[in-house]
């Protein structure tokens, strides 16, 4: 074979190159959402220009929100559009609401980009998405392939992370997750958009990875990021390059036909059961902002659904007709650049207002739900009682911490269950600081997605409740002990009583500063270690001492940033939860919450979107959700053993060895590239400065975490039980009620909502410890069963009719698809 150049090209001619003339829409990022709207019309004004020039043009695009602007906007274009999708020459692709961040949405959010995203696409164009498609997200979760299939798309189209990040078998493959289910995949190669005029150096590096059997590869072209699509240019050239036999043959083409005519040719295409990592690993941290405002309005959203679901079907209540708005809102602000923390300072004003909006909705949906069922519910006369109503949005029968603002309170109340057994109580600080109000702390026995009546009453006896030892560095609730270091107020000690195991592997709880200088993606970063500094103590104290909890407060200092943490035991909980507020004054830096453990033959698992996925404790950083956990043989005794740790706001960990690690936070400049250098004595805005506030939680088990309930403390810390004082009067419902059970541990309902077309209900469920499994779900109040089978880590989604006479069925992720078999 000769190793002329020229002649290499000519025999690739036998190749042929699909040309995929798109716009990389970025409708936020160093703009602000007004400018990304004004992009999105030029850029649907050019495409469609294109097409009236040129017959065999054919303009590929996603993200269904950029469509809903024009038909808002630009009417007489939205038509346009139209009939371009009818002729097939304007493909939509993606099928999302956006293109997200696919690391950090909860599981569900997923499947609301695609709810939203493809009914939206169907109802408008008569077309729904057959290519998932996510060009510039960071990293993509390896749950997806069933999330995608399940919403009508067998094919996906990625680029990061790219190949010297992340080794692939082939640019073409099946990508599988943990149920089975696969989507074709392809990653592109290069760029998904080109920057010149002429595209001949762009086409050629292209042809070059053009190989047997995979001798046909999609190429894109079209200005991109801040939109402009496929110039005259860009057409002419590739007009021009393919009457040239050292180019290979170019085709005008979509994903849609690339994928319909590559899987025709029966290629044994490679497998590959994995998620894709590491792009940009500081987007996992970057602006805690964000992060946490987007797990609040996910989990509110998901708990207002199932109460305002119930509501409806129970008490009449009218199930708002808003929460769609609600969910968009969110869904636009998990698009890659806002979510990730990439995007400049002012949209997180525009990113709050959104989150800001969707929370508000969802908060007053669920106030009307849950009055309308507390308002129901027969409560006796007594003018000497206060009635207080706690709802639990969970599937399981849950033992959480409550905790609720009263006025009134005096020494001779006490607190009963519905049947008048007293249970333990105590006030804690109240956020009043005005008089005449108290804040009520006790542990909440929740009946499965249900409610519970609790009544504070005066006795002239009260039951006498031990509190829980502790003093100013010590904890212990006869399972656990905890210990502070009075000298660096770190846990010294997080000992099992039981089990005689002391479960650190040195200081914990340790507050660390890294060294980061490193632009806002953090971009060819893999690991935060240079320690420049450690919080010192500055106050140790037990702040709060009773029968429900106790806390320790340690409050310390770095620099001028000061860090509390308050470390707050149960008497019934073997949870330790630790409240963090943080005033972070630094620039340049990251902060880590250190916590090295005592095991060998380790494992670390890490939540991901309705999954779990193990990882190598290399101490590289990691996207997570909820809870990541390191679980392995205790050597000094030889028991399986492992620590969970919970959150409710963020998304970068890391395990290096025996030591887990939370990064709390990072603060590089706003919106800062690679290669763009500061000035060393420039003015710029750095992210997380100020004031936050999260929670993590220490959760200590025998055996592993699927069997240790890791997976359900880490939502109901997410997800927390809604209370309501309430008055005396009559009702027909019950003190105590419940409106499911599910005979299996591992199954887990994500989601109860009405149906998007009529009044059905819509329950979703999936299995969270990656095992095949069976189980009965019961809704008692409507006669319905519904017995099924699991693969592992599969979502299931079953509407149930408002009928009683219509069998259950099982639908896609989009409410259409009904399976052949009917349950219950």
């Amino acid at each position: 074979m000769s190793h002329h150049p020229n002649a290499t090209m000519t025999e690739k001619k036998t190749g042929t190159l699909y040309m995929i003339g798109n716009a990389h829409l970025d409708p936020v990022w160093l703009w602000q959402w007004q400018e990304g709207f004004q992009e999105t019309k030029a850029t649907f004004r050019s495409a469609l220009d294109r097409m009236a020039e040129y017959d065999d043009f054919i303009f590929t695009n996603s993200s269904a929100a950029n469509y809903e602007w024009i038909e808002n906007n630009e009417p007489g274009m939205f038509e346009e559009i139209k009939q371009r999708v009818k002729e097939g020459r304007w493909v939509i692709v993606g099928g999302w609401w956006v293109q997200p961040d696919c690391n950090i949405p909860e599981g569900e959010s997923f499947v609301r980009q695609g709810l939203y995203g493809q009914r939206y696409f169907k109802e408008k164009f008569g077309v729904t998405a057959k290519v998932g498609y996510n060009v510039d997200s960071f990293g993509h979760h390896g749950m997806l392939p069933q999330i995608l299939k399940q919403s009508g798309m067998d094919y996906y189209v990625f680029m990061r992370p790219s190949p010297q990040e992340k080794g692939l078998p082939s640019r073409v493959f099946w990508w599988e997750s943990d149920d089975g289910s696969r989507v074709l995949t392809y990653r592109i190669p290069f760029e998904y958009c080109t920057w010149g005029k002429e595209l001949d150096k762009h086409v050629q590096r292209n042809a070059g990875e053009l190989r047997e059997p995979f001798n046909d590869l999609m190429c894109f072209y079209g200005v991109g990021n801040h939109g402009g699509g496929p110039t005259k240019e860009n057409i002419e050239s590739i007009k021009r390059l393919n009457n040239n036999p050292n180019f290979p043959n170019m085709t005008f083409s979509s994903p849609n036909d690339y994928f319909k005519t590559i899987e025709q040719k029966n290629i044994p295409f490679p497998i590959v059961h994995d998620d894709f990592q590491h792009h940009a690993s500081g987007c996992y941290a970057a602006h805690s902002g964000i992060k946490q405002w987007n797990r609040k309005s996910e989990h509110l959203l998901l708990k207002s659904e199932k109460m305002s679901a119930l509501a409806h079907w129970t008490t009449g209540q009218a199930y708002p007709d808003n929460y769609g708005q609600a969910w968009k809102n969110t869904l636009f602000n998990q698009f890659h650049d806002i979510l990730a923390g990439t995007s400049l300072e002012v949209a997180y004003d525009d990113a709050r207002h959104a989150y800001g909006e969707a929370m508000s909705i969802a908060e007053r949906g669920l106030n009307y739900a849950v009055q309308s069922f507390s308002w129901q519910i027969d409560i006796e006369e007594d003018e000497a009682m206060k009635p207080i109503v706690v709802f639990n949005p969970h599937s399981w029968e849950t033992n959480v911490n409550m905790e609720l603002e009263v006025g009134g309170l005096k020494e001779d109340h006490i607190l009963t269950d519905e049947k008048g057994i007293e249970i333990p109580m105590q006030t804690v600080k109240s956020h009043a600081t005005a008089g005449g109000r108290y804040r009520l702390s006790f542990i909440a026995k929740l009946p499965p997605l249900g409610y519970r009546v609790y009544k504070l009453k005066r006795m002239s006896s009260k039951k006498m409740f031990a509190p829980i030892k502790a003093n100013d560095y010590t904890l212990e609730n006869g399972n656990y002990r905890v210990e502070v270091d009075p000298e660096t107020g770190f846990i010294t000690s997080l000992y099992d009583i039981n089990n005689k195991m002391e479960i650190l592997d040195g200081p914990a709880a340790r507050p660390v500063v890294l060294e980061d200088k490193s632009d806002t993606w953090s971009h060819d970063v893999l690991r935060y270690e240079n320690e420049c500094g450690v919080f010192k103590p500055i106050k140790i104290k037990r702040v709060e001492y009773g029968p429900v909890k106790s806390v320790i407060r340690v409050i310390s200092e770095y620099s001028r940033s000061t860090l509390v943490q308050d470390i707050t035991m149960y008497k019934e909980l073997n949870q330790i939860d630790v409240h963090v507020k943080m005033n972070w004054q630094e620039k340049m830096k990251a902060v880590k919450l250190k916590f090295p453990i005592n095991l060998v033959f380790r494992k670390g698992t890490y939540d991901i979107p309705y999954g779990n996925k193990v990882r190598e404790c290399n101490g590289e950083e990691e996207p997570g959700q909820k809870w990541f956990d390191l679980s392995g043989t205790h050597q000094p005794t030889g028991n399986m053993y492992g620590l969970s740790i919970l959150n409710d706001g963020k998304y970068s960990f890391d395990i290096h060895n025996k030591e887990m690690s939370i990064t709390v936070l990072r603060s590089p400049i706003y919106a800062h590239h690679d290669p763009t250098v500061p000035e060393e004595d420039g003015h710029y805005s750095i992210i997380d400065q100020g004031i936050q506030q999260f929670t993590y939680s220490l959760y200590p088990h025998e055996g592993n975490w699927e069997t240790a309930g890791t997976v359900k403390r880490a939502w109901e810390l997410n997800q927390q039980p809604v209370s309501i004082i309430e008055t005396y009067h009559h009702g027909t419902l019950p003190q105590t009620d419940s409106y499911i059970s599910i005979d299996n541990d591992n199954i887990l309902v994500s989601a109860l909502k009405k149906a998007e077309d009529n009044d059905d209900l819509i329950l979703r469920c999936y299995e969270t410890v990656n095992t095949a499994t069976e189980a009965t779900i019961v809704l008692p109040k409507w006669n319905r069963e519904i017995k099924t089978a699991f693969k592992p880590c599969e979502i299931k989604t079953f509407r149930i009719p408002k009928d009683p006479g219509k069998p259950v069925t099982e639908t896609d992720l989009l409410e259409w698809e009904r399976a052949e078999d009917s349950h219950g």
